[in-house]
């Protein structure tokens, strides 16, 4: 029994004729693929034999085994009695051949795709933390599976960002996340949501950013809605803030429609706590900061035409700036304070007068008592 055109049509490979050896054929598809002949006849004898004990039926007190011809593809089933191999018996059905041909086309294109995945899935280790540009090319459920070259990554519903409204044949630019192992196998994970897809971008916008002279220092992101972060520069003159921006907003401009238009805040790292959460609050101006370094909070007094901006919509500002400065930002408005200062003066007047009035009763109490009488030596 051989193997006729059991290869014609497969993908990437050249068209064999029915005169094609078995041999040849399979060692030319594993030398291609780097599969080991022996795993694939092995494969092929394991699928030969399920094939073969689901058509037809098998003596329970009997084992079986199948022998290939590794030159011309020919399948033979044998039985024997345990530990006896050498009195075994050929229970070759007739017709059986088409079905080994079948069965051993279906093993090798099989191990051929699973080697090109496992293939595929080396490369992509290696491009972990990298960008990749891709286009959706499908939904699976909530997941979005994405066209990235040679491979395809899956955007589970974590790392897509809410606002975005994806579709077929959409193209965008990918943040690989990780290589995950699922019930389906490993799959390259692809992300819009982290964090590092907008540093990447400016890597990839700004020079300064990728060569290293400007760092990205701290970053907080709400995606599909706001990101600041915090940069600083590792050269005398060099200006952090003007390089990721660029001239006339050009380069944070390119980042921003990468990014759905999400708003983008720049803003200069610094050591000094104060300064630090004072520029993480901006766009707003003019406040007063107040820091307990122990214990990681910060007061802000700010003029009651700042106060908007200094919270944000929805406590958005406030949100991002304690994620990018890791502090608790407590937020007041100058006339509550100078209200709260006015209400603390007036307790501590009561707490005074309702002191200084105990004690003169206590005074005068003791002073209306009979002192005690000496007594006589």
């Amino acid at each position: 029994m051989g193997i006729p055109t059991f290869l014609n049509n497969m993908a990437k490979q050249q068209l064999l004729t029915a005169r094609t050896e078995f041999a040849s054929a399979l060692n030319q598809i594993c030398a291609e693929r780097g599969i080991s002949p022996e795993s694939v006849l092995e494969s092929i004898r394991s699928a030969i034999l399920a094939a073969y004990r689901k058509d037809f039926e098998m003596d329970e007190d009997l084992e079986y085994l199948v022998e290939i011809d590794s030159s011309t593809g020919a399948a033979t089933v044998f039985s024997f009695a345990e530990g006896k191999k050498d009195k075994k018996k050929d229970v070759t059905p007739p017709g059986f051949g088409r079905i080994a041909a079948q069965t051993a086309k279906q093993v090798i294109l099989q191990r051929i795709r699973e080697e090109e995945k496992s293939a595929i899935i080396d490369e992509y280790k290696d491009r972990v933390g990298t960008l990749v540009n891709g286009m959706v090319l499908r939904f699976d459920g909530k997941d979005i599976i994405c066209d990235i070259g040679r491979g395809q990554g899956r955007m589970t519903p974590e790392e897509q960002v809410p606002p975005e409204r994806y579709r077929l044949n959409q193209r965008l630019t990918f943040y690989i996340s990780e290589i995950r192992e699922t019930a389906q196998g490993k799959q390259i994970i692809v992300s819009r949501a982290a964090n590092e897809l907008v540093v990447l971008l400016f890597k990839r916008e700004v020079p300064e950013v990728n060569s290293g002279v400007v760092e990205i220092k701290k970053i907080a992101r709400e995606p599909g809605s706001r990101t600041k972060i915090a940069v600083v520069s590792n050269q005398a003159g060099v200006d952090p803030v003007g390089s990721c921006v660029g001239q006339k907003g050009v380069r944070v401009q390119a980042v921003i429609e990468e990014l759905g238009g999400e708003k983008i805040d720049v803003i200069p790292f610094s050591p000094d706590p104060v300064k630090f959460i004072t520029a993480a609050l901006s766009p707003a101006e003019n406040l007063k900061v107040t820091v307990n370094e122990e214990e990681k909070i910060a007061l802000i007094e700010a003029e009651e035409d700042q106060l908007s901006l200094t919270i944000g919509k929805e406590g958005q500002n406030v949100r991002l700036a304690s994620k990018l400065t890791g502090y608790k930002i407590d937020i007041k408005g100058s006339k509550k304070l100078e209200a709260e200062e006015e209400e603390k003066k007036k307790k501590e007047v009561k707490l005074k007068k309702k002191t200084n009035s105990k004690s003169e009763t206590e005074s005068k109490k003791k002073a209306k008592e009979p002192k005690p009488k000496k007594k006589n030596g």
